[in-house]
């Protein structure tokens, strides 16, 4: 798969951010994430393992929001994609892991 991992927050634990594109790239692995409503699940496999989260947060950000980048205590992943049309804006979701 290919995104971009922001280097400033983990890979595995705390606040998780993935960037990709959602449109016109070969490698849009975004493209559904306006759609994702909250309570629905997103998962995150890695070579360390498998994470579920829950989306509690579907919004449109500033370009220069990097308060969505800070370290969280809990285990939360955050993904990052522009917005068709307005290149000053970025979609951001963002989950909590479900714990079973």
């Amino acid at each position: 798969m290919q995104y971009g991992h922001f280097n400033e927050t983990n890979l595995w634990f705390g606040n998780v951010a993935l960037a990709s594109h959602n449109e016109g790239s070969y490698a849009h692995y975004f493209s559904k994430i306006k759609e994702l409503k909250n309570g629905e699940e997103i998962v995150y496999k890695t070579n360390m393992g498998e994470r579920r989260y829950s989306v509690c947060e579907n919004k449109i950000i500033n370009e220069t929001n990097v308060e969505v980048l800070e370290d969280t205590e809990e285990n939360t992943i955050t993904l990052i994609t522009c917005v068709t049309g307005k290149s000053r804006y970025r979609q951001c979701v963002i989950g909590k892991e479900m714990i079973e």
